[in-house]
């Protein structure tokens, strides 16, 4: 057997073990649709904080959806208008005036953003710091981004979720729109790529040490994000979601899946605002290292793109492995396209969309590099790592 060869099976037994060991992550089947929990004996009282920076498009819908929801316990909700220029809070007001629910809804202005803090965390600290002075600490906090809309169930089945399971941590990933062609192509891959970084699986067995959430939903139980330390300690953290989620798995149970039930109406009509949304965090997951970078470049053209290009231009006894290995990613990759509704067919692409995220990682150090690392919202971000 030649080099070649053995880099074909090797390929092929890199996705084999994917398939077999790395928690099933590739069947998308850790939903929040399966069979619920029983409503608690009581609903305990939530708060809602909603980070919000320049969101007038998004933050009327996010909260119509909100004021509708069946919780039959106590919901208020607290908006954090981080600096905005756009009309946020005014937006914000009138969605609460036209549902007749001025009463449940705090705009709270943001203070001058510290240093040493992410603007996302800043705000959400101070809504949670506002809603654990209020007359009646809540039970739970719910975390919300500012561009999703929630089933008129969702609060009423976290909760349900989380009260039957002691849980600390209770977190949807939001259902990504995929409507536009550049959206259609990679969020299903998006969704793909997390789940074999952070298996959902894994992250709900309280015996494993992974751990992970996602940022645009998460229910918190007040009194562990106390114990862990608060979002002070992850202030700098650009991938805030998955600090927050190792912090309080520390403190018990967490739990993440899929979700029909939260939806973002973020959009991202181009190529590029995909790349820009990537390239915003894609650095700092690999901890600001030039070495892991180097190391992730490898690994993704290895396992990704030498499948097909082995399969397409390799004598027969490299080609064959080559094949399965490719076959087998496509396969693997079909049941997120199905729960976003798209044709399997598709699959076979994802060499193509796995050299795209490549990409954009490679941007990433580059905005890194050149003082933009985790621009958003006309802010840059990521910090270097203590003592670089």
């Amino acid at each position: 057997m030649t080099v070649v060869t053995d880099l074909a099976w090797l390929m092929l037994a890199v996705w084999m073990f994917l398939l077999l060991c790395r928690g099933h992550f590739w069947r998308a089947g850790v939903r929040d649709d399966d069979i619920l929990p029983p409503p608690p004996g009581g609903w305990p009282a939530v708060i809602a904080v909603i980070p919000a920076r320049d969101e007038a498009d998004m933050i009327g819908a996010t909260l119509a959806s909100l004021f509708v929801q069946d919780y039959k316990g106590s919901l208020q909700i607290i908006v954090v208008d981080d600096q905005s220029s756009d009309g946020t809070s005014d937006i914000a007001r009138r969605a609460a005036a036209g549902a007749g629910a001025t009463d449940r809804l705090l705009v709270l202005p943001g203070a001058p953003l510290p240093e040493g803090w992410t603007g996302k965390l800043w705000a959400v600290n101070q809504g949670i710091e506002k809603a654990s002075r209020s007359d009646s600490p809540p039970t739970f906090i719910w975390l919300s981004d500012a561009d999703i809309t929630y089933a008129p169930d969702t609060l009423s089945s976290l909760v349900a979720r989380a009260e039957a399971g002691n849980l600390v941590l209770t977190s949807l990933m939001a259902r990504l729109r995929c409507d536009s062609l550049a959206e259609r192509w990679l969020i299903p891959a998006f969704i793909f790529f997390f789940q074999m970084l952070y298996p959902f699986a894994w992250v709900n067995d309280p015996r494993s040490r992974m751990a992970g959430a996602a940022g645009g939903c998460m229910l918190v139980r007040r009194g562990a994000l106390d114990k862990a330390g608060g979002i002070a300690s992850i202030r700098s953290a650009l991938i805030d979601d998955c600090a927050l989620g190792a912090r309080l798995k520390q403190q018990g149970a967490i739990w993440l899946g899929l979700t029909n039930r939260a939806l973002s109406a973020r959009p991202y009509p181009r190529f590029a605002d995909i790349a820009r949304m990537v390239s915003r965090s894609a650095y700092a997951q690999l901890h600001y290292s030039p070495w892991l970078l180097a190391g992730t470049v490898i690994g993704l053209a290895f396992v990704y793109l030498g499948p097909p290009l082995l399969a397409c231009v390799a004598h027969d006894d490299a080609a064959f492995p080559a094949l399965l290995a490719w076959a087998l990613m496509s396969s693997m990759f079909v049941p997120i396209l199905r729960f976003y509704r798209l044709s399997p067919l598709r699959a076979p692409a994802l060499p193509l969309i796995a050299l795209a995220y490549l990409v954009f990682t490679l941007h990433s150090a580059y905005q890194h590099a050149a003082g933009r690392g985790g621009m958003w919202k006309g802010r840059a971000q990521a910090l270097p790592r203590e003592g670089a």
